[in-house]
């Protein structure tokens, strides 16, 4: 009976963490791409609100701590293995809710995609520039930063569904 229990509830963690997987992929390969093909503040125009750019993040989102003195690397590297031990721990509890688990599930996938860059590079390579003419520029991103974000968006979701059933 034991065996039947952890070999249903291996089967949703595997899952989820093939998303997981997915994203990490995905974002490693145009990370690839983008320091093969760019020179650090190269920007190429997609459409006049959207440029391809290479740029490099020592701190967190908006460059939070991002001249710092280089401890920073490490203790988001430090954070980012906490928080994918702890997200795997979630997974394993709670695997059966698909939205929750979703969510997660990017959110560890971008966790994991930034903390890559941080060991091999000392900082998160970003390429993607949202602005609106010359008066507004969001600060550059990547796929990590966006699963991250669509996986927190997915857990307010998650939560207010929760909210209003109970």
């Amino acid at each position: 009976m034991s065996t039947k229990r952890s070999t249903s509830a291996a089967a949703p963690l595997f899952q989820w963490l093939a998303i997981a997987l997915i994203v990490i992929l995905a974002d490693q390969f145009t990370k690839i791409l983008i320091v093969g093909n760019f020179q650090l503040g190269g920007s190429v125009t997609v459409t006049s609100f959207f440029n391809v750019v290479r740029w490099h993040n020592t701190g967190a989102a908006f460059n939070f701590l991002a001249h710092a003195a280089g401890w920073q690397r490490w203790f988001f590297v430090g954070l980012g293995t906490a928080a994918t031990l702890f997200i795997i721990w979630l997974l394993r509890r709670h695997g059966q809710q698909k939205l929750f688990a979703w969510a997660l599930s990017l959110i560890l996938g971008g966790a994991i995609g930034n903390v890559i860059d941080r060991l091999v590079h000392g900082y998160v390579v970003d390429f993607i520039s949202i602005h609106y003419q010359d008066a507004w520029t969001f600060p550059a991103f990547n796929i990590a930063d966006s699963a991250i974000t669509i996986g927190a968006v997915l857990l307010i979701w998650d939560e207010l569904r929760r909210v209003r059933r109970g």
